[in-house]
């Protein structure tokens, strides 16, 4: 009953067989190996972006960051949710690598999702002070939200026509970017360029990879900066091959869209279930694979005293037992129903 993290289940096997396959013999180090040509034409392809420019990196923070880096200058403010993995979870990854930019909270109050109206504001309230305050820099959007929500094609055309009015480039956090496109059963191409995307960083980690993420720019003028930006912050592996077999065994026969669908299926059966139970109520509607859910403290204690492993969001396990407390909820592709049913047979007592 492991619900902690995506992070945190197996390699699919494919991606596995994919790093035993290259494990053979010599290649080319820095990226410069036949892996990678493979899985930049697939990038390409998938994207619908002949002249992308496609890398890879080990972690989202190498990625949101050094993409962050190359689209930013150092007096320049990131325009970002408050709950935003850049702000939140990454030690002040994006500062260090832009070399101090900082970031501006732009949602409203309480808000899974950035608007249109919270936006334009923070970027017109920034810019205004000449040399004295902070530059107008990239926007920064997260698909799937650290709320589990997912901005739809519209919003996030609107997002990105904002972005554009004031010349600020965008960036998509997509470490959960097949979950969110399964969702919204749009192409790759609808949920980035063709919004007004500049650059993503593409996730694999999370939906069954052992470590890697891509970082693409459609604009391939971005190309040199930031293969010297990864080469400075220690980011380009000698024995590229690695990044490039799990790369390149997610993204064939659509294996990453099928994990994805199975991640976003258990948690449909998930939130299914718990719709059921008396006292569950959602913090925001279940859209991918990621949940938050409120029940009382004593359905929370039940659960983690028969084995079931989730964090709470909002409150300690130890307190008044009718109290409500919200908890996230993560599945992945590994998941079995076996699984789901047994916590949700705890959960209702």
């Amino acid at each position: 009953m492991f619900f902690a993290s995506d992070n945190s289940g197996p390699a699919l096997p494919e991606v596995l067989n994919a790093l035993a396959k290259a494990n053979t013999g010599y290649a080319m180090g820095y990226g410069a190996d036949a892996e990678m040509a493979e899985v930049t034409r697939l990038i390409r392809a998938l994207f619908e972006a002949p002249e992308a420019a496609v890398y890879l990196v080990a972690t989202g923070t190498t990625a949101n960051s050094l993409a962050l880096a190359t689209l930013c200058q150092p007096w320049e403010t990131i325009f970002c949710s408050d709950v935003a993995h850049i702000h939140k979870d990454e030690c002040n990854a994006p500062e260090f690598y832009t070399g101090g930019a900082k970031l501006t909270l732009a949602t409203p109050k309480d808000a899974d999702k950035l608007t249109v109206e919270s936006l334009q504001a923070a970027i017109a309230a920034e810019g205004t002070r000449g040399v004295h305050g902070p530059q107008r820099g990239p926007v920064s959007i997260t698909q799937v939200t650290e709320y589990g929500t997912i901005y739809t094609l519209n919003e996030l055309q609107a997002l990105c026509d904002v972005a554009r009015s004031f010349d600020c480039p965008v960036h998509l956090d997509g470490a959960r970017f097949a979950n969110a496109m399964v969702a919204l059963g749009c192409t790759p191409a609808d949920m980035t360029w063709k919004a007004g995307v500049d650059a993503v960083s593409f996730g694999g980690t999370k939906n069954g990879c052992m470590g890697v993420e891509a970082v693409i720019f459609f604009d391939p003028r971005h190309a040199q900066e930031f293969e010297l930006r990864r080469k400075r912050g220690g980011h380009l592996f000698s024995k590229h091959r690695y990044l490039s077999a799990q790369m390149l065994g997610y993204l064939e026969n659509d294996l990453w869209i099928d994990a994805a669908t199975k991640a976003n299926t258990n948690a449909a059966q998930l939130a299914e279930g718990l719709c059921q139970i008396d006292g569950a109520t959602f913090l925001h509607p279940p859209q991918a694979n990621m949940l938050f859910v409120t029940l009382p403290r004593a359905t929370h204690q039940r659960l983690f005293d028969a084995g079931a492993s989730y964090h709470l969001w909002d409150g300690p396990l130890e307190g008044d037992p009718d109290e409500k407390i919200t908890a996230r909820l993560v599945c992945d592709w590994s998941l079995s129903k076996e699984q789901i049913d047994q916590f949700l047979d705890v959960a209702a007592g």
